[in-house]
């Protein structure tokens, strides 16, 4: 699936970049397995902490009091100042519990927002993943990413 990805954005010379939470680098490593991904892999970014998603990515610190950085408002501000500093024609965040702890009652482990930013259009994608395992969490968290950017594309 990644490969056919990846040959996808070189045929339609588009450039892809990532900024990443509870997913921590996969997607970008995920990617970059790929020979020939530097044709299209600009920037991965790993913004796990909120310092840095308000230092690097300048999330609005409101954003994250108000909402939480687990919130389609934190991930929407996420994907659009990745789009400015990527220069990228495909952004995506993502931000999420990836467990097993961590959760709360209207913020359970498994909750991950995709935010994908492809010109001006912006999708905020919320998922609900059943399992309470940390590294199902993030492999259904790339697969749904890849799916979506390839349903796009």
């Amino acid at each position: 699936m990644i490969k056919n990805l990846v040959r996808k954005l070189i045929k339609k010379k588009l450039k892809i970049s990532f900024v990443e939470s509870c997913t921590g680098g996969m997607l970008a490593n995920t990617i970059t397995s790929i020979s020939g991904a530097s044709k299209v892999f600009g920037l991965g970014l790993v913004t796990y902490s909120n310092q840095a998603k308000i230092k690097i990515l300048k999330v609005n610190k409101n954003i994250i009091k108000k909402h939480g950085a687990v919130s389609s408002e934190c991930c929407e501000a996420m994907v659009k100042n990745l789009a400015k500093i990527s220069k990228a024609q495909i952004n995506i965040s993502i931000t999420g519990i990836a467990g097993p702890k961590g959760g709360s009652r209207l913020k359970p482990v498994g909750l991950v927002y995709i935010g994908i930013k492809k010109g001006k259009n912006i999708i905020i994608n919320k998922n609900l993943f059943k399992t309470k395992n940390r590294t199902l969490i993030r492999k259904a968290t790339l697969k749904k990413t890849f799916n979506i950017v390839n349903s796009l594309i």
